[in-house]
């Protein structure tokens, strides 16, 4: 090829990269418009009419703060989801301080355990708590005359459900501490208790904030476990389904959504602001902390890591008893009539719809996540259109699964809206599902490809090489681990959802984790904790699953990599 038409050839392959960028940054564009902005917009507007769809102004507000009870449950959810943050943070603090701090024995095995309630739905978690403390509950002596429905199990239960991502994000910060820090303290023969108080706490600061935030904001926002075990105690979450399920009164069901969207919105931004620090604070010289042994201290870590292992297999093991005894506590004996699911509009198809809408939600999440990830961080041009495809990416974060639900049915409900016929179609919950934990995939998708060298587009772009070629070629390949993670994640979170699909469902297409709350309201808790426990073996299996092909793929991945670096 002459010298002059190599140029021209680059010329029009880089052309038709930025025409292909463009392109794909505007149906981003367009998918948010549909998924997101729009739901989310007429929302907002209908907080602002009455009934009859005639605008109101903030008159449906001032009747909201006018009404004691509707007004009671701003206090009591914000008061649930302060003290669950308050007893998550210390708790999974010094569990993972054991796990990265210490020398204990079983250390792996303690990691494990933590995570395993991750497979399991928020809401059987508060089942178990009933069978453990409720009526005829087997420690209902221990609460001293207190119900477990209402606070102390709203609170008890989110506890449980958030502990393993605290643990998750404060193990992270602890292993990023400055080794070099704790050495000199030792060297000027520092007290290992005013160590941590002037090394380890500000060097995990952000961590904690972060943490702190995470836990509140996901207390707040649940509608499972008060639903499950809240009794008479209302919150905002609950509220929103009253009204509009209950009531069909959906301007107030808007209302109640927005007043549980402003904090949400504002823990978001505190957040963000959070960790653009954390990131700044970062330093490419520090040596990772490795801790020395202590027997006392080893030992106590121990002991308290086994007493939380104890309390998470409790909670775990007595989901399962639930649902394989004949009439709890009267009737122990082994059956698995529970797993018939003889209760109307309950069945076994109800499971099948979870898997189907987790392995869509999964796969639709892993390419639309990762495009848009590409999309931002490795084309050099359209600078500011990347921008603004990032920033859009990141809201999802900010609402509310159940706000986002409400959202999707008033949008989809809309006369004018042609896309009225999805209402109650696994399409719509796999759209949804995808929408409401967006924000985490995008992130996770953008760390895997910022740790790409940026010298694999410059080598393909002087081999002229298109952009779409490179991707499959090179990126992909390099990512298979990360694409993996985002596929796991997505399935283990499409199978425990409620908050977005309460409000999405149709006859045909109602999920298992809505089949668990609608068994616990027709009084078949039993039926309840066996559906549950439906969903915890499908995460095992897939998770195990998941375990063995990232292990295949790293391996691979890694072989790859080295033969690029040698070539």
């Amino acid at each position: 090829m002459s010298a002059v038409a190599l140029p021209a050839l680059r010329r029009v392959v880089r052309d038709r990269d930025d025409w292909l960028v463009l392109g794909l940054i505007l149906a981003f564009g367009v998918f948010f418009l549909v998924a997101l902005v729009l739901p989310v917009g007429i929302m907002l507007s209908r907080s602002l009419q009455d009934t009859a769809g005639n605008f109101v102004g903030l008159a449906n507000y001032r009747t909201y703060f006018a009404t004691p009870a509707l007004l009671q449950s701003i206090a009591n959810s914000f008061f649930v989801a302060a003290l669950s943050t308050l007893i998550v943070v210390v708790l999974a603090f010094i569990y993972a301080y054991a796990l990265t701090r210490s020398h204990m024995p079983f250390r792996t095995f303690f990691k494990v355990i933590a995570f395993v309630p991750l497979l399991m739905p928020g809401l059987l978690k508060a089942i178990a708590l009933v069978y453990w403390f409720g009526n005829q509950g087997v420690l209902k002596s221990a609460l001293f005359g207190a119900s477990i429905y209402g606070p102390i199990g709203i609170v008890s239960a989110s506890v449980l459900w958030t502990f393993p991502h605290a643990v998750m994000i404060l193990s992270t910060a602890l292993l990023m501490s400055d080794a070099r820090l704790y050495e000199s303290a030792e060297a000027l023969k520092t007290s290992r208790l005013r160590t941590f108080r002037l090394v380890t706490l500000p060097a995990v600061r952000y961590g904690l904030i972060s943490t702190a935030i995470f836990v509140f904001i996901q207390v707040l926002t649940d509608f499972g476990i008060p639903k499950v075990i809240g009794g008479g105690y209302n919150v905002l979450a609950t509220d929103i389904y009253k009204e509009v399920v209950g009531q069909q009164n959906f301007a107030m069901g808007a209302v109640v959504s927005v007043v549980l969207l402003i904090p949400a919105v504002a823990a978001f931004i505190i957040d963000r602001i959070v960790t653009g620090r954390q990131v700044a604070q970062l330093s490419a010289r520090a040596v990772p902390y490795a801790p020395k042994p202590s027997p006392a201290f080893d030992r106590a870590m121990l002991i308290y890591c086994s007493v939380i292992t104890v309390l998470t297999l409790a909670v775990i093991g007595m989901a399962q008893f639930a649902a394989v005894v004949k009439f709890w506590p009267y009737n122990l004996q082994f059956t698995l009539a529970h797993y018939s699911f003889d209760v109307e509009g309950v069945g076994w198809d109800n499971f099948g719809n979870s898997l189907i809408l987790a392995f869509s939600v999964a796969t639709l999440g892993c390419v639309l996540s990762f495009v848009s990830a590409y999309l931002v961080e490795k084309p050099r041009h359209d600078q500011k259109a990347r921008q603004v495809l990032h920033m859009v990416a990141l809201i999802p974060m900010a609402i509310p699964g159940l706000v986002l639900g409400l959202g999707y049915l008033l949008f989809v409900n809309s006369p004018s809206n042609p896309l009225g016929f999805l209402y109650g179609t696994l399409a719509l919950l796999a759209l949804s599902t995808v929408s409401h934990y967006y924000t985490v995939i995008h992130l996770t998708a953008i760390t895997a490809l910022k740790q790409m060298d940026r010298e694999f587009e410059s080598v393909a772009a002087s081999l002229k090489v298109s952009l779409v070629k490179s991707f499959f070629r090179v990126t992909v390949p390099v990512c298979a681990p990360a694409i993996l993670d985002i596929w796991i994640y997505l399935f283990l979170n499409s199978m425990t959802t409620v908050s977005a699909a309460i409000f999405l469902y149709g006859i045909h297409t109602k999920l298992a984790s809505i089949a668990v709350i609608h068994l616990d309201e027709a009084g078949r808790l039993a039926s309840a904790a066996a559906m549950g426990m439906l969903i915890v073996y499908a995460c095992v299996v897939v998770r195990l699953v998941h375990v063995f092909v990232s292990s295949r793929v790293l391996l691979r991945t890694q072989r790859w990599r080295a033969t690029a670096s040698a070539s």
